[in-house]
């Protein structure tokens, strides 16, 4: 081994040591939760009941938030889209490998396929309107062709299907994929997607597209005026980011014993939004991190305040968009090296 190659690995750990101690740290939760609640890693691994079991579970629906919530990152915080509709992207998804599942009997990867194709094609369907608006008209658009999908999958007459207002219930998801009995394997399955997406994510970014996506943002007018085709790069990101929800919509009706039409209402795009301002918006871990906040504030309010947990958490996200307008990955990143040098200055007290 060269000694340019020992350096490059160095540099590489040294760089992303928080990111591969923070995938380490998920990779070992459910043993260590397990142990300091008196269950072996054996227990732990054969799927045994206690608070392990429980932590996995909650971890699970953060990760599906995370995905989520990074589709969204993607067309807003990146492209500067801004869409009332997103919940559509991910409700899409749950409705149809639910439906695919249950009335159809189709086996996982025909319904992974059938997701890529109303994937790809209700990216399209929102691509239509792209040459004609933009801004809040776009936003309210979307909004309207996803208040047409909400009353769709509302309707009785869709309702043995769909559940109508009910919700999808009675999805009998395969053996080996269980959450119920198999909910360790669930839960490194969803994290190694989380894993990958947010990896294709980062490298999109940074790619020449990404950075068109981002001049589009800045300035559509000007990316415009340099000879991009804008219209190709923002259908791009709609499209990437429409297959990104749809999955998060898969694993949410595999892990879900209900599909709540609430997933197909406007509230549930706001959830992301709320997301990605507590994490912080264009910055992709924000979505990760965000999703985190979000989900353990709402389940520590709800189980110790209970009824009240909904104002105390407005309350808090006005007070996150007041205090950390960029969240708190943003706000991190742009206080960064005030925060090294004040750390450097009071080491030096010491010194």
């Amino acid at each position: 081994m060269t000694q340019t190659s020992i350096s490059t690995r160095t540099a590489f750990f040294a760089k992303h040591r928080a990111s591969l101690g923070v995938l380490l740290l998920l990779i070992l939760m459910p043993f260590i939760v397990g142990l300091f609640n008196g269950a072996s890693p054996a227990t732990v691994f054969v799927n045994g009941n206690g608070q392990s079991k429980f932590i996995q579970g909650l971890a699970i629906e953060i990760f599906i938030l995370a995905l989520y919530a990074l589709s969204f990152d993607l067309i807003f915080g990146i492209t500067g889209m801004l869409s009332f509709g997103h919940s559509m992207f991910f409700s899409v998804g749950a409705y149809l490998t639910g439906i695919a599942i249950k009335s159809f009997g189709l086996s996982l990867p025909a319904t992974l396929g059938w997701l890529v194709i109303a994937a790809i094609i209700q990216a399209l369907l929102f691509g239509m309107v792209l040459p004609r608006v933009k801004g809040i008209t776009f936003a309210l658009v979307t909004l309207g062709i996803a208040s047409v999908f909400h009353i769709v999958v509302m309707s009785s007459e869709l309702g043995p299907y769909t559940g109508s207002d009910v919700g999808l219930q009675g999805v009998i998801v395969p053996d080996f994929i269980s959450p119920a009995n198999e909910r360790l394997r669930f839960y490194f399955i969803a994290l190694t997607v989380l894993i990958l997406v947010y990896l294709l994510y980062q490298r999109f970014v940074n790619s020449p597209t990404g950075r068109v996506c981002i001049a589009i943002r800045e300035n559509e007018g000007r990316a415009q005026m340099l000879g991009y085709n804008t219209f190709y790069f923002k259908l791009a990101a709609l499209t990437i980011s429409s297959l990104t929800a749809a999955l998060a919509g898969f694993l949410h009706t595999l892990y879900q014993p209900i599909v709540s039409p609430n997933t197909a209402g406007l509230g549930f795009t706001v959830t992301a939004l709320l997301i990605l301002l507590i994490g912080g918006v264009g910055t992709l871990n924000g979505a990760l991190v965000g999703a985190v906040v979000f989900r353990l504030l709402d389940y520590g309010l709800r189980r110790y305040i209970g009824e009240s947990a909904s104002f105390i958490s407005g309350a808090v996200y006005v007070l996150f968009v007041l205090f950390i307008p960029y969240g708190i990955v943003g706000t991190w990143r742009l206080k960064s090296f005030q925060i090294k040098q004040g750390w450097e200055r009071l080491l030096g007290l010491f010194r």
